[in-house]
């Protein structure tokens, strides 16, 4: 009974393992992250590592890591500015009608409206980076398959928001030791809601362990070109 106990592959202390991998990818994370507008590639680059974590696809997580943001780099990093520049907008406009705009009826529904496409772009957030790291796509592909999947799988995207949510404020409250794990961790536990997502976009006659995903909608064509239709990573 002991020998199981201490056995390193038991489940229990295989999923104690994992967080030792968070913790290393919110350090590179964190490093990563520094000259802000790599942020999109570094945020792809850790959901590699979670996804595949998740779905118990062990690998050299610094490896994987710097792998995957050295290949998703150039079109991460377009992403991340289109949402960096959407989220200042949003916030602009919000802070106005809160702030420095007269109470009125008007107010109030302006808000409201840009409250909801807060919601939308956190959603969108929540799905555009896993996809870049899963799928080969062109960036307005991954982009409209990150909308697609927020509304299609909305129990799954509100779930990872409220997860999300819980996360930040036990950091913040009750157990500031979660603060080292940083944002890693919050991929991390919506990683195992993603791969079920993705999952559903797998051909079914192949094996989900060894499997690459192919691109959502591959049959539509984008420029007059197909979409990439190679192989995804793995």
């Amino acid at each position: 009974m002991l020998s199981g106990l201490f056995n390193y592959d038991n489940p229990v202390w295989r999923f104690i393992g994992k967080f030792w991998d968070v913790l290393i990818v919110n350090i590179l994370w964190v490093i990563c992250s520094i000259p802000i507008f790599t942020i999109g590639a570094s945020t792809t680059a850790m959901y590699y590592v979670t996804l595949k974590l998740a779905r118990d696809d062990d690998g050299y997580t610094i490896r994987s890591f710097f792998k995957s943001f050295k290949q998703n780099f150039k079109q991460a990093t377009v992403i991340w500015m289109i949402f960096l520049a959407a989220g200042i907008v949003l916030a602009i406009d919000i802070f106005y009608f809160v702030k420095m705009a007269s109470p009125s009826t008007f107010r109030t529904v302006m808000v409201s409206v840009f409250l909801a496409f807060t919601f939308v772009w956190l959603a969108m957030f929540t799905y555009v980076f896993p996809l870049q790291a899963r799928f080969y796509n062109p960036v307005k592909r991954t982009i409209f398959n990150s909308f697609f999947m927020a509304v299609r799988h909305v129990f799954q995207t509100i779930g990872m928001l409220a997860v999300d949510g819980v996360i930040l404020f036990l950091s913040v409250t009750y157990i500031p030791q979660l603060s080292i794990f940083g944002v890693a961790l919050v991929a991390f536990f919506n990683s195992y809601m993603l791969n079920g997502v993705f999952k559903r976009y797998m051909p079914k006659e192949q094996d989900p362990a060894d499997m690459e995903l192919r691109p959502l909608f591959a049959d539509e064509e984008e420029g007059g070109k197909k979409s990439v239709t190679e192989e995804s990573r793995a």
